[in-house]
């Protein structure tokens, strides 16, 4: 089965963490990510994306260290019936600053107020979500 990769940041806001970032598509909430071009490490894509989705620079935050979740899942191409293995990456990453949102490629934005657990999207937000609380317990 063909693999594809994307890489992403989840954005929070205070210390600790009061809200976090999400993208609204028409259907659902996302985070921002995208797929890794050629050549890129998935911190190099993770950051191209958020700036490419929201506009927020790798200088608008500080990366947390220690903290990188990964899932799979399979999902199936927009112009084809083709079915490929997705892995998904995400790294943690706390405003120092606010900053502005450019929405590019969703409908809108929301920040969501810290208060585990969430119930947002089962297949891939909930538990990185559950992951990023278990994370900051142990910090």
């Amino acid at each position: 089965m063909p693999e594809l990769k994307s890489c992403g940041v989840l954005i929070i806001r205070g210390e600790p963490i009061r809200e976090f970032l999400l993208m609204r598509h028409a259907d659902r909430w996302d985070l921002p990510k995208g797929h890794v071009d050629p050549g890129e490490t998935e911190i190099q894509c993770a950051l191209r994306e958020l700036r490419e989705e929201t506009g927020i620079q790798a200088t608008d935050l500080e990366l947390i260290d220690g903290f990188r979740f990964e899932t799979h899942y399979q999902v199936r191409a927009k112009k084809s019936d083709r079915i490929y293995e997705k892995t998904l990456v995400i790294f943690l990453g706390r405003l120092r600053r606010d900053a502005s949102i450019a929405v590019t490629e969703h409908v809108g934005y929301k920040w969501f107020a810290w208060n585990p657990p969430h119930r947002i999207q089962a297949w891939t937000i909930d538990p990185l979500l559950a992951e990023v609380e278990r994370f900051m317990s142990c910090q």
